[in-house]
This record gives structure tokens, C-alpha cells and sequence, in this order.
């Protein structure tokens, strides 16, 4: 059998690269132009745990708003927090502000161009770490998303269930790798997975890795890789307190910057617990009506939030809550789950009035199904 060649795979990937908004095709490449880090960097945070339908237009806003790297680290928080909502796993945003203030003032605005120097900054692991660093620097460093598992599992007919195998596939990958255009390789790599290897029905005949590919030769590349089985998610439940102002503002409050949605607005509620829907005291007395109920889903578990609501005249908000201007809802950080709480309770859209809206409650995926 021929070994995988990556000089055929750059040759592929040469003619169908795909066209991304912070990707340097690779004839500008040829050309001389390199890719610029900020975006390099901001495009890979986006695109841990959401599709790539879905950040595009995310990452152009932020380009319009914030430029450059001094410009995102200058930003105030709730400016970012805002401009994010929607694309949920919203400790990136908080590590996104922390890691531009932090290469703004410890490495002159610009970007370590090693593996080790960007794992030292706030919010990028082992993956962003290799792939900025392959991607933006020319570094030859394994990346290894999900599209990459894929190709890898079945390039090497790879038996171990996920997340089991993955220490092999980083070592197969790592050998892969070549010391020439290493940053193409690994976006040849991802959009090998992405459009011809994909989940179902791989397009082998398309395929510049067909002949070296042991699952092609044995006819189960579809079921590979392995994955071990899940566990179900339980279901968790709550109550949230919508309250309207008689002129449309709403009570909100902000989360604790950790944990779950942390930073984000949200309106009143109970915890959140398994088992029988938990009492909970509204923020204030008055006629709370009910409304219905919302369901959301997050990594870990279901949550159930039966939604209460009322209207009131001009009063000062309780403790820890504050009014939002009716004007303001659309464009402040209220997550996905809170929208969906607003929009149950008003009868009125809480999503942002943008082009985000068609991509806000788009099927959240791992880093590694771009």
C-alpha cells in the first residue's frame, strides 16, 4: 500500500480550499501573504463548539467592532459579553477579553509564534494552542479537530473507541505532518473531514487519500471512528420571573462570572435542580401569571423553566436587579435560553435583530465536527 502523501493532500487542497472569512487562501499564500494572528486566534476560539455556518457572521461583526488586538483588548467587558451572546460556551468571551488584554500587555500586542508561549495565555488549550501556532506561525504542529479524528481513524483503520484513541491519532497526525506548509496541511486536513470524509457517506472517489485509506480498502470507512456510548443527559428544573415595566423595560440581573453563562444577564429565577420542579420566590410580590414552558438544551444536562410573568408600573428594581430598556434587550447578553425565556412570556422576538438570528439556536457542535 502507498503511504498517505502530504504533498497529494496540499495538491488537493491547492484546488478546493474552502472559502473562509479569516482563512489566506493558499495561492495568496504561495504569494507571500501570511495570515494574521488576531484573526487566526479569533476564528479558532469561535469555532470551539459551534459550526462554522454559524460564526461567520459572528466573526465579521467583531472584526467591524474591534479591528484589531489593542482594539478587543480596549473594549469594555459587557461590550464583548453582548456582541458574543447567542454563540453560547459563553467562558470563551470572558477568556477572549482576558487573553487580548493579556498579549496586549505582556507581549506588545502581538501573538507568542510558539506552541508553549500561546498554551500560557488565558483560554487556549492544547488544540487552539497547535493550530494558531501551525496555522498563523508555520509551525509543525499536530491539529487534531474532529474532522481530523475522522480522517485519521480511517486513513489508519483505528479500532479504539473515541475518546480513547485520541492519544494515537495525535501521534499518527504528528507524523503526518510535514515541515513545508504545515498550516495548509492542517486546514487541508480539516477540510478533508469537513467536505469529502465526512460522518456519512464519505465521498472516497474524491478522495487523494483513497488508496492509502485501510477502512476504503475494507468497506467500513463510515463506521469509524468508534465512539463509546453516552450517557444519557439528565433533566433539570427551574422557574424564571419575567417582569415588564409599563414602558417595556425588563428585570435582569447578571450571573457570577463563574460557572455556567457566567457574566451573562438573565431574568430572576430559582436554581435549577433534578427531580420535581423547585419552589421558587418571585423577586417581588405581584400577579405572576403563568406562561408556559422552555426547554433548553446544554452539554450535561435538559433543563425544564416554567415561565412567570408580570407587568408593573414605576418601581425601583430589588436588590441585585436592574431595569433593561426595552430598546436594549435585543442587543445585550441575554443567552439563547434567556431569549427563549423573554420571547415565551411576551409573545415578541428577544433574539438580535441581525444576521446572527438565523444562527443563534443553530445545533451547537465540538470543536471537533467544524
Amino acid at each position: 500500500m502507498p503511504a498517505p502523501s502530504a504533498t497529494a493532500l496540499l495538491d488537493w487542497y491547492d484546488v478546493h480550499a474552502r472559502r473562509l472569512p479569516w482563512r489566506v487562501p493558499p495561492e495568496n499564500r504561495a504569494l507571500g501573504v501570511l495570515p494574521d494572528p488576531y484573526r487566526v486566534w479569533l476564528s479558532e476560539v469561535m469555532l470551539q463548539q459551534t459550526t462554522v455556518a454559524a460564526v461567520k457572521s459572528y466573526f465579521l461583526d467583531f472584526l467591524a467592532r474591534w479591528p484589531t488586538l489593542p482594539a478587543l483588548a480596549a473594549a469594555p467587558r459587557d461590550d464583548v459579553m453582548a456582541a458574543w451572546a447567542g454563540l453560547g460556551y459563553y467562558s470563551r468571551a470572558r477568556n477572549l477579553k482576558a487573553c487580548a488584554e493579556a498579549v496586549a500587555r505582556d507581549h506588545g500586542g502581538r501573538f507568542p509564534d510558539t506552541v508553549e508561549g500561546l498554551s500560557a495565555l488565558p483560554g487556549i488549550g492544547p488544540y487552539t494552542a497547535a493550530a494558531i501556532a501551525a496555522i498563523a506561525f508555520d509551525v509543525p504542529a499536530a491539529v487534531v479537530d474532529g474532522n481530523v479524528e475522522r480522517v485519521v481513524a480511517r486513513l489508519f483503520a483505528l479500532e479504539t473507541p473515541l475518546p480513547d484513541v485520541k492519544p494515537e491519532i495525535r501521534r499518527l497526525t504528528a507524523t503526518l505532518t510535514p515541515q513545508q506548509r504545515p498550516g495548509d496541511f492542517a486546514q487541508a486536513m480539516m477540510d478533508l473531514g469537513a467536505t469529502i470524509c465526512t460522518p456519512k457517506r464519505p465521498a472516497c472517489a474524491l478522495c487523494p487519500w483513497s488508496d492509502p485509506c485501510l477502512a476504503r480498502r475494507r468497506g467500513d470507512a463510515e463506521t469509524l471512528p468508534r465512539r463509546q456510548a453516552k450517557a444519557k443527559r439528565p433533566t433539570r428544573y427551574g422557574v424564571a420571573f419575567v417582569a415588564r415595566r409599563h414602558d417595556d423595560a425588563l428585570l435582569v440581573r447578571r450571573r457570577p462570572d463563574k460557572g455556567l453563562l457566567g457574566g451573562m444577564l438573565e431574568v430572576p429565577g430559582g436554581d435549577w435542580r433534578e427531580g420535581a420542579p423547585p419552589e421558587a420566590a418571585p423577586p417581588f410580590p405581584a400577579d405572576w401569571k403563568t406562561a408556559g414552558e422552555v426547554e433548553h438544551t446544554f452539554t450535561h444536562f435538559h433543563l425544564v423553566l416554567s415561565v412567570k410573568t408580570t407587568e408593573v408600573g414605576d418601581r425601583p428594581p430589588p436588590a441585585g436587579c436592574f431595569w433593561l430598556d426595552a430598546a436594549a434587550v435585543a442587543g445585550e447578553a441575554l443567552p439563547s435560553v434567556m431569549r427563549k425565556v423573554v420571547e415565551a412570556a411576551t409573545d415578541r422576538p428577544a433574539r438580535r435583530q441581525s444576521r446572527h438570528a438565523r444562527n443563534v439556536l443553530a445545533p451547537k457542535r465540538t470543536i471537533f465536527d467544524r
